[in-house]
């Protein structure tokens, strides 16, 4: 897509610190980290997000998350680590295409922000009746 940064990483227009790569996915690390070994896996083809993404392409891109994740552990060994997929505006996209952050976590680092939040009882009458839109949706 025109102007997308990712996709001219992709093309070789715009250069990446790349960690992956197969015929689908280009796996490269975030230039702006979170946290030492943050990385970025997106498909190679244009998807702005999971409603664009294919079934086959969303396999890919999983599988090579995993794969990221696996190399950083043996790498840096970190004592967690968090995929981050954002979708929209609205929940802070800033590149509208597809990716996962892979995020490792190691002892000595700040909180994630983004894995921390209160717990709030939710309403059982409102939990049932969401419940029922969403399977209709199906």
């Amino acid at each position: 897509m025109e102007g997308c940064v990712f996709c001219k990483i992709v093309k070789g227009e715009l250069p990446c610190f790349k960690i992956y790569e197969d015929e689908q996915v280009l796996g490269f690390l975030d230039i702006n980290p979170v946290s030492y070994g943050h990385s970025l896996v997106i498909p190679k083809t244009h998807r702005e997000n999971i409603w664009e993404i294919t079934e086959g392409e969303l396999e890919g891109v999983i599988r090579a998350a995993k794969r990221v994740a696996t190399a950083i552990k043996k790498a840096i060994n970190p004592s967690g680590v968090a995929f981050l997929q954002l979708n929209g505006r609205g929940v802070n996209q800033v590149v509208l295409h597809y990716h996962i952050h892979v995020i490792p976590r190691r002892d000595q680092d700040p909180a994630l922000p983004m894995v921390e939040w209160e717990l709030r009882k939710g309403d059982p009458e409102a939990l049932k009746t969401l419940s029922e839109e969403i399977k209709k949706a199906f």
